[in-house]
């Protein structure tokens, strides 16, 4: 028989060995390095490209040239000015732990062949019900993250209320809800009026009043509510929805509630996050990402189901091939409680990073960083170059510099300015973080959630955003609207949505919308919008209804009415439809929120089906206005 052409003798392996853990070591504690090195596809194809070799190369050589032309371009998420997103920064025994999980390369997916790892999933599943309030009969298992956390639960809710896929069936969002619930509804086959995005409210929650209205008129219609998904430290914001009263809403009407709390969940090991979480022990089920605020290396997500049997029932198959593996009723086997099969043993790093280190060790790291966001917000309130953009929650700070000059100061120039203090961060090495969209209104979010960031980092990152200089504005290097992600989306022209004349640059040109728009811009404008003539006493758009079209009024009288009374006044110049004309991810969108009623004929200038977004995209005039009828006409309470 011929030799083993993959083994290495046991002095070979501790050599290899020894070399990476020095590599690791010098790398991890490396804090003069910048937290974030950018490289072009051109840059890195020209270090990595070619093919792969034939015969072996030197482990040291490869392990020089990974430092150099791999670890040396990415973000450093355990450097402690890395603020950009919530972070995954881990600990070396959780590190020697995925070692160890990935050298053994353990299979965790029966019990008969991993006894031990699954008895050790076992209870770290239980650890983490007994930190959120769940009781011993609820179930859960370890994934890859949050995203198949987030779809796992709603294809067990889905499985456990309805069984197969229905066309009547609805969820229910927030605006503020994590991009996977759109893509975990897409993937199990709710269409665009199948998920409804409701607004957030002044604080960024979702309002039980809101959810409540929305449910009573999707049963009116015929339809068949089934599923909420609340925050638990929001992405956007840290915001937390009012989790009490959304359990009551759900439990009155029979729907599933669960809770993303993927970063947010682990701040229970806290006083002051067990405050902020109180009722999270109601869902039906949580996400949780160890790999977050438990800081475990990536992937380590977690599902948890109050109700168990739930969750095995909406996954268990027991094909032929499996018969010899299929564990008895006091066997667990982890591969019949989500998606996959193959499934590593990520249980072990949590297990052994917990008792290495123990876990007050943990609860202190959650309350430093809970410490310095606190700084952080109060040196903001104090600042009179910065502002606030949302209330501070679970680590998550919004913020950006004020503008000199008396008087308000146009969008596009605020978010220019506060785009370039953050990439003069990057580019000084000081800092990394992320931007997002508030309302539509740019934002500095610093996610104080390191456990290596410090006081004096923070404060340095503070120094930068509060006193930089300031470079002229540059209309040509405008930033994008669509900082939400969710508003790039493309868009197309129904058959119906395309029925009326095209409007003349003229007629726009008179429009307020389309002030400061130039001739070619009131030109593209005129290809994306139809014009429209709707009698007096005809619904323009109805409470609740899913639809994507964006209007102009040009000419006679409506009211805007919700729940039946009249909120509103609209006349010519005023326009209505922003919000359920963008695309908020994956083909979902706003559901509307009240009822546009003709008083007088009208003549519309409308753009249909989602061409809002194109519009915004071709005519920065109307971008800055939307951004500002937007935030004015979403819910505030």
């Amino acid at each position: 028989m011929t030799p083993d052409p993959l083994a290495l003798d046991a002095e070979t392996m501790r050599e290899h060995g020894y070399r990476t853990v020095d590599l690791l070591v010098n790398e991890l504690t490396d804090f003069d390095r910048p937290p974030l090195r950018r490289a072009t596809p051109a840059e890195m194809r020209a270090r990595l490209g070619g093919p792969a070799p034939e015969g072996p190369q030197d482990f040291g050589v490869l392990l020089e040239r990974l430092r150099t032309d791999v670890l040396a371009h990415m973000e450093c998420s355990f450097h402690p000015g890395f603020f950009a997103f919530v972070p995954s920064n881990g600990t070396w025994p959780a590190a020697l732990g995925d070692f160890v999980a990935a050298a053994m390369n353990i299979y965790a997916g029966h019990w008969q062949e991993a006894a031990g790892p699954s008895q050790l999933e076992l209870e770290v599943v239980d650890w983490f019900k007994a930190w959120i309030g769940y009781p011993a009969a609820a179930a859960g298992a370890l994934v890859s993250g949050g995203s198949a956390a987030n779809m796992t639960a709603l294809a067990c809710a889905r499985e456990a209320r309805i069984g197969a896929m229905r066309p009547d069936v609805v969820a229910y969002v927030s605006d503020q809800a994590h991009s996977s619930m759109a893509r975990a509804a897409r993937v199990l086959g709710f269409h665009s009026d199948q998920l409804r995005v409701l607004p957030s409210d002044g604080d960024f929650r979702l309002a039980p009043r809101m959810l409540r209205a929305a449910i009573a008129a999707d049963r009116r219609a015929g339809r068949t509510p089934l599923f909420v998904a609340a925050a638990a430290g929001a992405t956007n914001t840290g915001a937390v929805d009012p989790l009490g009263e959304l359990a009551e809403v759900c439990a009155e009407h029979g729907l599933w509630l669960h809770v993303d709390a993927a970063y947010g969940g682990f701040a229970v090991l806290t006083e002051r996050g067990r405050r902020a979480l109180a009722g999270l022990e109601l869902a039906d089920s949580v996400t949780m990402d160890p790999h977050k605020w438990l800081y475990q290396p990536m992937e380590c997500g977690a599902l948890l189901v109050r109700d168990g049997p739930a969750l095995r029932g909406a996954f268990s198959v027991s094909p032929p091939y499996l018969e010899d593996v299929a564990g008895g009723e006091a066997e667990t086997d982890f591969a019949d409680l989500g998606m996959q099969l193959s499934r590593a043993a990520r249980a072990l790093k949590v297990w052994l990073s917990v008792h290495a280190f123990g876990l007050g060790a943990f609860r202190a790291a959650i309350d430093r960083s809970l410490d310095l966001a606190a700084h952080a917000a109060e040196r903001v309130r104090a600042s009179p170059m910065l502002e606030l953009m949302a209330e501070p929650s679970l680590g998550i700070v919004c913020l950006r510099r004020r503008l000199d000059g008396p008087g308000p100061h146009d969008e596009d120039v605020l978010a220019q300015a506060n785009a370039r203090l953050v990439a003069g961060l990057e580019r000084d090495g000081i800092a990394f973080v992320s931007s997002t969209r508030l309302r539509g209104r740019y934002a500095v979010r610093l996610c104080v959630l390191n456990h290596t960031s410090t006081r004096e980092r923070l404060d340095r990152t503070l120094d930068h955003l509060e006193s930089a200089p300031l470079e002229p504005y540059d209309p040509a290097a405008r930033v994008a609207s669509d900082g939400r992600r969710v508003w790039a989306a493309s868009w197309s022209v129904s058959a119906n949505g395309a029925a009326g004349p095209r409007p003349s640059p003229e007629l726009l040109a008179g429009v307020p919308l389309f002030t400061g728009a130039s001739p070619a811009e009131l030109r593209a404008a005129c290809a994306l919008g139809v014009v429209r003539d709707a009698p007096a006493g005809r619904p323009v758009v109805q409470q609740w209804e899913v639809s994507r079209d964006f209007f102009v009024l040009l000419e006679g009288a409506a009211t805007v009415d919700v729940d039946g009374d009249p909120v509103a006044r609209l006349g010519a110049g005023d326009v209505f439809g922003e919000a359920g004309a963008l695309d908020w991810g994956r083909g979902y969108g706003y559901a509307r929120t009240a009822s546009v009623v003709a008083t007088e004929p009208l003549r519309l200038l409308v753009f249909p089906d989602g061409a809002l977004n194109a519009l915004m995209r071709e005519v920065p005039a109307v971008r800055s206005a939307v951004v500002e009828v937007l935030h004015a006409h979403l819910p505030r309470t």
